[in-house]
């Protein structure tokens, strides 16, 4: 099991140029913009692989979320962090393809706040994850559909960062089905 409890993040400006590094929990405590990255993987038929975040995690424990998210840890290429936190989180690889890069800044549990600057890969993969108990509570595969319609009638069953995706990227994340 791997823990990333400890590590660092890379902190940025707006235009993503690094301007150093911090432990990643005073990040999230005094709220400062650092780089983060998410995957969302689909099957070829459309739906969705959703994980629910492990309750213990250190702010949103027990919510649904995309596939996996994480932060490169400093020296680290976004993309090989991408394929490494996909490994470690869900027990599997597939080739990732960059959708779009966004920022947010949100309050999250434990009084805790992510202002990322977070670049999202989408995948491909049909077999079944073996996800990593520490980090993953659950999982499924979902119609976008589906979770659409869930995700309007139970915002908060979900992570504030994946409702912003589909929110402003639906029809990126809608395509990743198509990614060769």
């Amino acid at each position: 099991m791997v823990s990333t409890d400890n590590d660092c993040v890379i902190l940025v400006e707006r235009d993503d140029r690094e301007v150093g590094t911090l432990d990643k929990l005073a990040a999230h405590q005094s709220g400062v913009l650092h780089r983060a990255l998410s995957v969302i993987v689909a099957r070829s038929d459309g739906s969705l692989l959703l994980q629910k975040r492990a309750a213990a995690k250190y702010h949103s424990g027990g919510l649904w979320t995309n596939t996996c998210c994480s932060h490169p840890r400093p020296g680290e290429a976004v993309d090989v962090a991408a394929q490494r936190r996909l490994e470690e989180e869900m027990g599997f690889s597939c080739p990732l393809t960059p959708l779009f890069t966004v920022h947010y800044r949100a309050n999250v549990s434990n009084d805790l706040i992510e202002n990322e600057l977070v670049h999202v890969f989408g995948g491909r993969f049909e077999g079944e994850p073996n996800p990593n108990p520490t980090e993953v509570e659950d999982w499924r595969w979902v119609s976008p559909e589906a979770i659409r319609q869930d995700v309007a009638a139970h915002p908060d069953h979900y992570s504030v960062w994946f409702r912003k995706y589909l929110d402003e990227f639906g029809g990126e994340i809608g395509g990743i089905a198509t990614v060769p």
